[in-house]
């Protein structure tokens, strides 16, 4: 995830003449607190811009809080998609000034039914198990994703908007594109062992074996037509239709690459 802080220091120069006990330092004073923007009607804040705009439009277009924080999270999961997307769970903390109430919705993922505990022991007979990438990779570690229902639950309960309204200008920003920067270029190329791999994935991350250059355009058609798809028909497509069934296959059966990129331990 891209971090980005601010800090501000103060400088004390004291001079002390040779021979002679300088004064009492006094306390510092405490920097001026400046706010970085000052308005009304609502805020947005996000890792990126184009998640943030978008935000930004729903709030000028007359949607609220949970309409904008869902339409933003739905787009960081084109831009963002190493830390966000429909495919991963998390938590939403919604605030009702009115009655002063904090609401949470527990999205994390859920482990497979068959999930057991000797799951990622390669011998469950000695007890070895398997390393960390092996276990992660392998399609094991898959969890049931709840970010999609997290959504149409806090939108259900809160919004005014509708969750394929909400998704429309994620899928707008997949098809259309979004310009690389250099944490997204160097997380492809953390991951590249990986992504080249597996034909698809290198398809979309690793065009002619590298990673996308900074500043260039990076769309993804796939993902735009899947945000469609579960606008169309709702986020059953993902847990008990096409799209989920997409999923189960590849973890069972993954398109592994003929000639991978890079170098794979395992």
């Amino acid at each position: 995830m891209r971090r980005r802080a601010l800090f501000t220091a103060t400088a004390v120069l004291a001079t002390i003449v040779a021979g002679t006990p300088g004064p009492a330092q006094a306390k510092p004073a405490e920097p001026p607190k400046v706010p970085v923007a000052v308005g009304y009607g609502g805020a947005v804040s996000t890792v990126d811009a184009t998640a943030t705009a978008v935000g930004l439009d729903v709030l000028r277009g007359g949607g609220n809080a949970v309409d904008a924080a869902v339409a933003a999270a739905a787009t960081l999961g084109v831009t963002e998609p190493f830390s966000a997307g429909i495919g991963g769970g998390g938590f939403l903390v919604y605030y009702d000034a009115k009655t002063g109430t904090v609401h949470t919705i527990d999205g994390r993922e859920s482990a497979p039914a068959s999930m057991t505990e000797t799951a990622f022991m390669r011998n469950p007979a000695t007890g070895e198990r398997m390393d960390f990438d092996e276990a992660r990779v392998s399609g094991l570690s898959v969890g049931v994703p709840g970010t999609l229902l997290t959504w149409q639950d806090a939108l259900d309960r809160w919004g005014t908007r509708s969750l394929a309204q909400m998704l429309k200008p994620a899928a707008r920003v997949a098809e259309d594109g979004f310009s690389v920067d250099a944490t997204f270029a160097s997380q492809i190329d953390g991951n590249r062992p990986i992504f080249g791999r597996f034909s698809p994935t290198s398809a979309l991350y690793l065009p002619g074996g590298r990673p996308p250059a900074v500043g260039s355009t990076f769309r993804n058609p796939d993902l735009a037509a899947t945000y469609r798809l579960i606008a169309k028909q709702g986020p059953d497509v993902l847990y008990r239709g096409e799209v989920g069934a997409d999923i189960v296959a590849t973890v069972q059966h993954p398109p592994v690459a003929a000639q991978p990129i890079g170098s794979w331990p395992y």
